[in-house]
């Protein structure tokens, strides 16, 4: 039985950590019969759904991924098997009990309906050390690096603890040079890539460093640290993580978490920092001469047109200054604490300002 892997280029970075797990894997941009893996986060949910379920072909669905790891009973309405957090262990048994026609019960991790239509939830599996497992296979799908995985802060929008844990895991730095000798240009992926090394609360510079040194002494790569696929949180920006940024790194921008302008929004949502925290980091970032290129999220539920009027203040001073802006609407995840809230209405006065930035280039995203 062929195990295809849905191609997207949405979901590579999934399937190139997964790919070297499996054996006799091929790529495939349309259901093929065989075993079918998917990775999928919310936005892609509804097409991605109505695909399989218009497939005619002699398929085994499985599904992993944020959303589905989310909502795994919605899930399970299209697909046959659903891949529940981190898939390292628990894709390739599935798949080998599958193959060997075993007891599916037996693998932790999963989602699945019984004979008679009843969800059935496994045990579920322990937290993976990255140093046990590739980042990619370089013959098959290559990917940024994942130097770190899970966030202890608990944001209500994001599904990144509920995934991964609160507990901060990091790849030793001789396995990241290992995979960083597949790129020129070295991208990495971490919720907070200047808690490399930490808790993800206190900032372990000394180990950020040290992984910056050694990428340096590689030799002809260029490093983007603190950019997407990453970003980093305002307090973590200090003088001595930008001046390292400047010492080692290629890029001149970092990305930057703020969300809101308002106190009352940053404590509700649990972010963990202050408004105030976002300007200093702002104005630090100017001082070493990087620009900050800072996310904000409109549409908090019972967030005020006052408050959005706060963001909307905080935005207008970082691209005074010369920063850039990313606006996004709240889109509530499966298995957050948002994932069934209402999201409030962006104000017609947001709206048009906003518009007027994006105009001049200064804002990106979609705010509606």
């Amino acid at each position: 039985m062929d195990i295809c892997l849905r191609w997207k280029r949405k979901n590579a970075f999934s399937l190139a950590a997964l790919a070297p797990l499996l054996p006799r894997t091929r790529r495939v941009k349309a259901p093929a019969d065989g075993i079918m893996i998917y990775s999928l986060v919310t936005r892609q949910a509804a097409s991605v759904f109505r695909e399989v379920q218009n497939a005619t072909t002699d398929s085994i669905f499985i599904a992993g991924g944020p959303h589905p790891s989310g909502d795994p009973e919605g899930t399970l309405r299209y697909f046959d098997y659903v891949v529940i957090g981190e898939g390292e262990v628990t894709l390739p048994e599935l798949v080998k009990v599958l193959l060997g026609g075993g007891d599916v019960s037996r693998v932790n991790g999963i989602a699945y309906r019984d004979n008679n239509g009843k969800v059935v939830r496994t045990p579920k599996r322990e937290p993976i050390e990255l140093d046990d497992f590739p980042c990619f296979d370089p013959h098959l799908i290559k990917a940024p690096i994942e130097i770190s995985r899970g966030c202890p802060w608990k944001c209500k929008y994001c599904q990144i603890s509920q995934m991964f844990g609160s507990k901060v895991r990091h790849r030793s730095i001789g396995s990241i040079v290992k995979y960083a000798q597949h790129y020129k240009d070295l991208r990495f992926v971490s919720s907070n890539s200047f808690s490399y090394g930490g808790d993800g609360i206190h900032p372990r510079f000394d180990k950020v460093e040290k992984l910056l040194e050694a990428l340096y002494a590689i030799g002809n790569k260029d490093i983007y640290f603190g950019t997407f696929p990453s970003e980093v949180r305002p307090e973590f920006v200090t003088d001595e993580s930008l001046e390292m940024v400047n010492k080692y790194c290629t890029n001149d921008r970092i990305s930057l978490g703020a969300q809101s302008g308002s106190e009352r929004v940053l404590r509700e949502i649990c972010r963990g920092h202050t408004v105030r925290d976002v300007e200093i980091a702002v104005e630090r970032c100017f001082e070493h001469s990087i620009t900050p290129t800072v996310d904000f999220i409109l549409g908090f539920p019972d967030e005020t047109e006052e408050e959005q009027e706060m963001s909307l203040e905080l935005i207008k001073w970082i691209c005074g200054k010369g920063g850039e802006v990313r606006a996004h609407y709240l889109e509530p995840l499966p298995g957050t604490p948002y994932a069934h809230v209402l999201p409030s209405k962006v104000s017609e006065k947001v709206n048009s300002e906003l518009g007027k930035l994006a105009l001049k280039g200064k804002v990106t995203g979609s705010w509606e």
